[in-house]
């Protein structure tokens, strides 16, 4: 008698369906910390700056890069307002920190400049001024009250200069190094404790020790600041910066993660400049 063949048994139930991936939260888009809209700048006849738009995340560091003449250092000038010094400049569009228009009626520009701060190609200490003096400078002209002793050496070591200088703090603060100098500014720029810091090729004019050392402070400055830097250098923008800039004849002409502009770029001006054809 043969056997039955094996008969295998059905579930009567319905399958219980595998658990689908939730869809990924998207992160909300943090608001600028500095937005620019078609901004604008004259002198006299000379249209340097041309419909510039773009916004800087907070805590972030965007380097402007372009070939000289381009409007690099105009442009940040203008985010605090130093045009403003400057006979027949001219400013239009809007430039907003936070969402306050910086060039609104009735806007400060001497706050505006605690908010914004800025550290020069050249470093320029106050040459009647002792180290400490140089850091407590803008304490004291803004009427800023506090310890400044504490604020003093809180921003030099900000600024990574206190361990070389927290025996001289009475010595001019040209008796320093070019970089030390340069530091020192810095120290100067933070003691009114700005919100956005520009830097207008802080480390053109230092050796290449000192320039390792400004681009080390910045990679630590961005913890709580957002920076803006001009640079020369397409090979410090790429290890400084998030983003990148790229300005020609006064016009952004692109603008993106550091990354992206020096290995895919849009535009084939932005990919002529950082391939060396031109610049």
């Amino acid at each position: 008698m043969s056997s039955a063949p094996a008969v295998q048994a059905m579930s009567l139930e319905k399958p219980v369906p595998s658990p689908q991936p939730s869809p990924p939260v998207m992160a909300a888009e943090s608001a600028p910390k500095v937005e620019v809209q078609d901004l604008n700048v004259y002198f006299r006849a000379n249209h340097a700056i041309r419909h510039v738009s773009l916004k800087v995340t907070p805590q972030t560091v965007l380097a402007v890069i372009g070939p000289s003449g381009c409007g690099k250092s105009t442009f940040i000038r203008a985010l605090n307002r130093m045009h403003d010094l400057v006979p027949g400049a001219r400013v239009e569009g809007k430039v907003f920190i936070d969402g306050q228009d910086l060039y609104a009626r009735g806007v400060d520009p001497v706050l505006l400049r605690r908010r914004v701060g800025m550290v020069f190609q050249r470093p320029n200490p106050f040459p009647t001024m002792s180290i400490y003096e140089n850091v407590a400078a803008g304490l004291t002209l803004n009427g800023i009250g506090g310890n400044h002793q504490e604020i003093v050496e809180r921003c030099l070591r900000q600024a990574a200069l206190w361990d070389e200088v927290k025996d001289r703090l009475k010595h001019a603060g040209t008796s320093l190094s070019g970089g030390q100098q340069q530091r020192l500014c810095i120290a100067r720029a933070l003691a009114v404790e700005p919100e956005v810091l520009l830097m207008d090729e802080p480390a053109s004019a230092l050796d290449p020790i000192a320039t390792a050392k400004i681009e080390e402070l910045i990679h630590e400055l961005k913890e709580k600041y957002t920076i803006i830097i001009v640079t020369h250098s397409m090979q410090q923008a790429a290890r400084v910066s998030d983003n990148t800039a790229f300005f020609y004849l006064g016009e952004l002409i692109e603008m993106g993660p550091t990354a992206q502009i020096f290995t895919n770029p849009r535009e084939r001006r932005t990919e002529d400049y950082v391939t060396g054809k031109f610049g």
